[in-house]
């Protein structure tokens, strides 16, 4: 792991914001403010249903937010599109990349100043080679039922300790709430990728309340565990 890897993900840590499906761009960019406010301290773009022209109008606007908080936007899926906008990051899941050489080029078409991160489910092994490969964190998932992904793999907790020491942030994912977010940072996770329980409501002052709620599990966690071998 390089010094530029270790301090990208550094940056990976608490309340990562996933944002809902949703066509209007103003409220998108409201609620998202509001998560911002209430504590998350990244934000991945995630529209599984917008053409290309709405993914770049809601990319660019959101980038404009999460600059004002000084907090990280992360692309979802589409490599060029992160490219394009200043301080994103990337996230991409099995079939985003053919292998670890596609993996690696990745990584260095995005440039040292851009997160990488990589879904890698329930496998460790995976995860290893995506360390490897130049990614900032892994996530797995799905940790709990998903309403997001409900036939998406199950990870255990016991994946999180298992994945320890492999120089990266550890993110999970899936079925995320204030209730059962507790066990997941036992469980060494370095931050919990959020969806369903936080913009379920698309209200502000909700949603801001969910994220305070959600952020102060991490609150008495030390910083980065997993990046240190154990």
């Amino acid at each position: 792991m390089s010094d530029t890897q270790s301090r990208r993900g550094t940056q990976v840590a608490g309340l990562y914001a996933v944002t809902p499906d949703l066509a209007d761009t103003a409220l998108l960019a409201t609620l998202v403010d509001a998560a911002l406010d209430g504590g998350a301290t990244l934000v991945q773009y995630r529209n599984k249903s917008a053409g290309a022209a709405l993914r770049r109008e809601q990319a660019r606007r959101l980038a404009e937010v999460c600059a004002v908080h000084g907090r990280p936007l992360i692309v979802n899926d589409h490599a060029a599109l992160a490219q394009s906008i200043d301080g994103a990051g990337l996230h991409v899941g099995g079939d985003d990349y053919a292998d670890f050489d596609a993996l690696q080029a990745l990584r260095v078409a995005l440039g040292a100043g851009r997160l990488l991160g990589v879904s890698c489910y329930r496998n460790v092994d995976r995860a290893r080679d995506a360390a490897a490969a130049g990614a900032d964190y892994v996530a797995f998932g799905s940790v709990f039922a998903s309403t997001t992904k409900p036939a998406a793999p199950n990870a255990t907790l016991a994946t999180f300790g298992a994945a320890r020491g492999l120089g990266v942030a550890l993110v999970g994912i899936g079925g995320i709430t204030h209730d059962n977010l507790p066990s997941l940072v036992d469980a060494g996770a370095d931050a919990a990728a959020v969806i369903a329980d936080l913009f379920a409501v698309p209200d502000p002052a909700v949603v801001r309340a969910r994220a305070r709620a959600l952020a102060r599990a991490f609150a008495n966690r030390p910083s980065h565990p997993s990046m240190s071998r154990p």
